[in-house]
């Protein structure tokens, strides 16, 4: 072989090597996520993180804070309460299909805000609370000083501010919190609720979480979360392995990116377990 037919056989082998996609570590589960923490929801060990200790915006995942206050406030789940035009937020992602003038439970509005992460809900939790959404926002600040969130701050019940921020590990004791009640658990993994908002018509709404109602995933709390700035987020435990599985997920871009996220870091943990068990009884062999 000539010189240039030796040349330009290099040349195509290191463009073949540069062009080609890199090896991704096996310790690495290849997660889009900006801030991620993985922890075992037993014991609290961390099985995975990046970014964890980072402060930014969370969106909905605010909602989960809203609940446990009103659980905490033990306001009779089965009061009605009505909507009014004092429950619109004002500013960014105002969606709602609440109408004023619909008329629902507080028990229903907790499962809209939780399953379906429906904001006017939230909105609604707050101001039918002892001295209004003021007092309401106050409790939800003092209630993550006693879960030992340092670095949380609410600024609304729905999470539609931008100053109601986290970090992932603060969020982490957020879902253990909310994983000890069992209403949480159940409202927050509804597949769909139907309510009823005037005598002759009903809506119907749908867990935000694509995962929910999947065979192949046993989710016992969880919850949803976007804004621009917020990106997409998803907090959930979930039973993996027979072991409570913390996941939080915070700024994805792309609207299936966070449950892309989940399998992929479900996939790569028992991977893992695959390989240490596969390392043992190489070892026992010998």
């Amino acid at each position: 072989m000539g010189l240039a037919s030796v040349l330009a056989a290099l040349w195509i082998a290191s463009a073949s090597a540069a062009t080609a996609p890199a090896k991704q570590p096996a310790d690495d589960p290849g997660l889009r996520s900006a801030s991620v923490l993985v922890t075992d929801g037993n014991n609290g060990e961390v099985i995975y993180a990046r970014e964890a200790e980072r402060v930014m915006p969370i969106a909905s995942i605010t909602k989960l804070m809203t609940a446990l206050v009103v659980i905490d406030g033990q306001q009779p789940l089965d009061e009605v309460i009505e909507i009014t035009h004092a429950d619109f937020w004002e500013g960014k992602g105002a969606f709602s299909r609440l109408p004023a003038g619909a008329k629902l439970t507080r028990e229903e509005l907790m499962k809209l805000a939780l399953m379906a992460s429906e904001n006017r809900a939230a909105r609604v939790l707050g101001r039918a609370y002892p001295g209004g959404i003021p007092a309401f926002v106050k409790t939800m600040n003092l209630k993550a000083k006693t879960l030992g969130m340092t670095q949380t701050r609410f600024d609304d019940p729905s999470g539609l501010s931008n100053a109601s921020v986290s970090t992932a590990r603060d969020l982490a004791k957020l879902l253990n919190a909310a994983a000890r009640d069992t209403r949480l658990r159940e409202y927050s993994t509804l597949q769909s609720l139907e309510v009823r908002i005037n005598r002759t018509s009903t809506l119907v709404f749908h867990n935000t979480n694509l995962l929910v109602g999947k065979p192949d995933w046993e989710i016992l709390v969880q919850k949803t979360g976007f804004t621009n700035d917020a990106g997409e987020c998803l907090v959930m435990q979930a039973r993996i392995d027979e072991r409570p599985v913390n996941i939080v997920l915070l700024n994805s871009f792309g609207k299936l990116t966070r449950t892309a996220d989940a399998r992929r870091l479900r996939k790569w943990m028992q991977s893992q377990v695959q390989s240490s068990a596969m390392r043992a009884e190489k070892v026992a062999r010998q």
